[in-house]
């Protein structure tokens, strides 16, 4: 049984004094690849050392995070584009839109997610999607011709079980992470409706710790307790969750 967790920045400050640990603890939890998206030109250098150093598990991808696009954004997202040139990345993330910390530069958002898009489907390469309150925004993008063979994950879903759908008909999968585990969260009626075939695992690490490590620091190891929540949903067995799960991210990612 092993798992992947599709969805963690372990290469950031908080795990700078112990990710030998933290990649330990994944690796005995059966967490066989951690899938490491970049958010800017600022974290390139970590996200690659930190790749470097742990070859076997950790598997980066290069793109520009929604939150640091601004005025300067075209330069920017030529610095991170053109690491493309240097190392064969997996795919292409985290971009996408997130318009809860900022909505007054949502063209700009828009304008970079798209450039980005293009260069996934001209390259082949999987995308994975931020979508902080702007699903409906992203997926009108997507429905553009120019779209329709592009694949990835809408990382941290959170949406309705419509929206859900919208997605998962395009084609594309769920990041399911420690908000399944919320008491408070309405995921468990999503995941419920939406055939596993169309999920995957992912933490956000350092962030969304699920339950019972809400609120501390997240990483790759608790990926299991999600998977076991995933497991009583759907009432199904956790080696069949791993299997199923694992095998959409192999899929995706060409692993």
């Amino acid at each position: 049984m092993t798992f992947i967790d599709t969805h963690a920045h372990l290469y950031l400050e908080e795990f700078q004094d112990d990710i030998r640990e933290v990649i330990g603890r994944a690796v005995r939890s059966k967490v066989s690849k951690i899938i490491l998206p970049n958010i800017d030109s600022g974290t390139v250098d970590n996200l690659h050392n930190l790749s470097e150093l742990f070859p076997e598990h950790c598997v980066p991808l290069m793109g520009l995070h929604p939150t640091h696009i601004n005025e300067n954004f075209h330069e920017e997202l030529n610095i991170i584009l053109g690491q493309f040139e240097k190392f064969p990345y997996k795919g292409m993330g985290e971009i996408g839109i997130d318009l809860y910390w900022d909505k007054t530069n949502l063209k700009l958002q828009q304008t970079a997610f798209e450039r980005q898009l293009h260069f996934a489907v001209i390259n082949n390469l999987p995308v994975v999607i931020h979508a902080r309150e702007s699903f409906n925004e992203i997926l009108e993008i997507l429905r553009s011709d120019s779209f329709d063979q592009l694949k990835g994950i809408f990382h941290a879903f959170t949406g309705s079980i419509n929206l859900a759908e919208a997605i998962v008909d395009r084609g594309f999968l769920l990041g399911i992470g420690g908000i399944l585990t919320f008491k408070n969260s309405h995921l468990a009626e999503v995941v419920a409706a939406i055939d596993i075939n169309h999920l995957v695992l992912e933490t956000d690490s350092p962030y969304l710790a699920p339950v019972p490590y809400r609120g501390k620091r997240n990483e790759s190891s608790y990926i299991p307790i999600i998977a076991e929540y995933l497991s009583k949903i759907k009432n199904m067995d956790l080696h069949e969750v791993a299997e199923i799960t694992t095998g959409n991210a192999k899929r995706l990612f060409h692993l």
